[in-house]
């Protein structure tokens, strides 16, 4: 009985189950709300199961349609996928290769990269963006870019694959000039004394964080929208923060900087990272997206 389901019973499915009600589901797919209802009827029986309790005044799934919602969700992304497949390999190169990458990313290694394939692929226009925290992800689900490159663990979707690159050191830092440079003289701050000076903190602009906090140990904050402004209000001793050490290696060496003298926050006041470069499994990559992936990969495992 099971042979005789078919991707677009399973589609009907999902969509009555993600907008809550048969009229929502078929004002989705632009059909009419008997054609719905029909349809997950059929489904019911060949599935020999109840998916919906009908008896309120909205359908509600029941146990069996919660057990199954899982499945027929993963099964229609690999099928997204599978045509995305097929669809690149029959399709040219892209008119336009558009990315988006984590702030706390070494953007000199996405350079390199570009470089790469504006060498193979000198046709094809570029479009870098530069976001914090679940920008690059949001980005990949708008369908605003074909790659991203993420950094931590706190931004996940069923609909995005990614893979590891490379690990980036996150350090604590602040001017020589701040108070916390030389509370450090000799001792070890702890993480009360840190929370009584103002950290900077750098801000999500998506709803994906859902308004949480990601690092803030301090009820004093500077809260900004770029890592250009963090950095520079940490240079200016308004507050502490942490920043990734590509960027801040001169201003370590050259003592516009300093680590923070705390093991609150990783030994020698450094935590690492992992960044990922992250597609949407129903989209292809082109040649031009598998050339920049080929190329970063190799330069991350150099760095």
């Amino acid at each position: 009985m099971l042979d005789a389901l078919t991707l677009d019973q399973m589609r009907v499915f999902l969509a009555v189950a993600e907008a809550g009600s048969f009229r929502a589901a078929a004002v989705r797919l632009s059909r009419v709300q008997s054609a719905v209802s029909h349809a997950i009827a059929n489904l019911e029986a060949e599935l020999g199961i109840a998916l919906f309790d009908r008896s309120g005044h909205r359908p509600a799934l029941t146990p069996e349609g919660q057990a199954v919602l899982a499945n027929m969700r993963e099964i229609l992304l690999r099928v997204g996928a599978l045509r995305a497949r097929a669809r690149g390999l029959g399709e040219g190169v892209e008119i336009e290769l558009a990315l988006t990458i984590d702030v706390l990313f070494p953007l000199p290694l996405i350079g390199a990269a570009l470089a790469e394939v504006r060498a193979r692929y000198p046709s094809v226009s570029i479009r870098v963006a530069v976001e914090p925290l679940g920008g690059p992800i949001a980005a990949l689900l708008a369908r605003r870019s074909a790659l991203a490159i993420t950094v931590g663990e706190d931004f996940r979707d069923p609909r995005i694959a990614v893979e590891a690159l490379m690990g980036v050191e996150m350090i604590a830092v602040v001017a020589p000039a701040h108070p916390l440079a030389r509370a450090g003289d000799g001792g070890t701050l702890t993480r009360s004394e840190l929370a009584e000076h103002l950290q900077i903190v750098q801000i999500d602009p998506t709803p994906l964080s859902g308004q949480r906090d990601f690092g803030v140990l301090s009820p004093q904050t500077c809260r900004v929208t770029g890592q250009d402004s963090k950095h520079a209000m940490i240079l200016a001793g308004l507050g502490w923060g942490r920043l990734p050490r590509w960027l801040i290696e001169r201003d370590l060496a050259e003592g516009r900087l300093v680590r923070l003298a705390t093991r609150a926050l990783g030994r020698r006041a450094q935590l690492p990272a992992e960044t990922y470069l992250a597609h949407r499994l129903d989209e292809a990559m082109g040649p031009a997206a598998r050339a920049f992936a080929e190329a970063l990969r190799r330069l991350c495992a150099e760095d």
